[in-house]
């Protein structure tokens, strides 16, 4: 970490940046951000952004079970029932009659009320609401390291399932006629998206992880034109959202999860005016 420090002392001395702790949250966002952007843009043309809302909102479920455990880091007891969880779901929507958005709905519903259930009942509900909505701010060295692993493993899947991955989502039927096993490509996507989700948490806070996902996908979408570029301007959309809501949180002192989606959320609003005049 002392080489970051000292990096960005030199290549960015901007005020915001002094305080070590504000290096770290870049550096965080640095790595989060294209993760977004990869997986938002599968999670929009998939229509799977209840599926990430439904992983996000049942975090307080795996910390519940984690504190029955006796699990000390709340972490690893969310990504294992965020993958557990996704698992159930996909396997479930493949199996079963039922509409995806059913079977999600019920899932999610049932885990996070079950969540409230445990921790409310064992005291320990208002030592985890700041997970609700996230401080960047104090993330730490190791959990960066987190999520530059699950960095690494998004590019591993991305080199070998990217086509794959693409087939399913344009052409269920033609996929399966190519030979390739959707529901495989489909579970993997979803543990995925649960894994980087879950890793996220802990800075964006679960009430907004879903809107980073989303929002810089969407905005991509209209105004691109093609699968890979759509990719490329999702993954920029999200990096430029990030890095400039991380900078005025710091000046307007107020959560930087949300103020970043609020510049997504901006982004969205410029692309849809640049879309409608294209139209015309």
């Amino acid at each position: 970490m002392s080489f970051w420090y000292s990096l960005a002392d030199t290549l960015l001395p901007f005020t915001w940046l002094e305080p070590r702790f504000m290096k770290n949250a870049l550096l965080a966002v640095l790595v989060a951000a294209p993760l977004f952007g990869c997986l938002g843009s599968f999670v929009v043309s998939n229509k799977m952004a209840f599926f990430s809302d439904a992983i996000g909102h049942s975090a307080l479920t795996g910390i519940a079970f984690g504190v029955l455990l006796g699990i000390e880091e709340p972490v690893f007891a969310m990504v294992a029932f965020s993958l557990i969880l996704g698992f159930a779901i996909i396997t479930v929507k493949n199996k079963g009659k039922s509409s995806a958005d059913t079977i999600i709905g019920v899932f999610s519903s049932t885990a996070v009320a079950l969540g409230v259930v445990l921790l409310s009942a064992a005291g320990n509900f208002s030592k985890y609401q700041k997970y609700l909505i996230g401080d960047i701010l104090s993330i730490k060295p190791s959990e960066i390291g987190l999520l530059a692993g699950a960095g690494i493993l998004t590019v591993v899947v991305w080199v070998f399932f990217y086509n794959k991955m693409l087939l399913t989502n344009l052409h269920r039927t033609f996929a399966k006629s190519r030979g390739i096993k959707v529901s495989v490509v489909e579970l993997l996507f979803a543990l995925l998206t649960a894994l980087i989700v879950t890793l996220s948490i802990r800075w964006t806070g679960l009430l907004v992880i879903n809107s980073l996902l989303v929002l810089p996908a969407a905005a991509a979408r209209l105004v691109t034109g093609t699968s890979r570029r759509y990719l490329l301007v999702s993954v920029c959309i999200s990096l430029f959202s990030a890095i400039t809501g991380l900078a005025i949180s710091f000046y307007a002192g107020a959560a930087s999860g949300s103020v970043i989606v609020l510049v997504n959320a901006v982004v969205f609003l410029c692309c849809l005016g640049i879309s409608t005049i294209q139209k015309k």
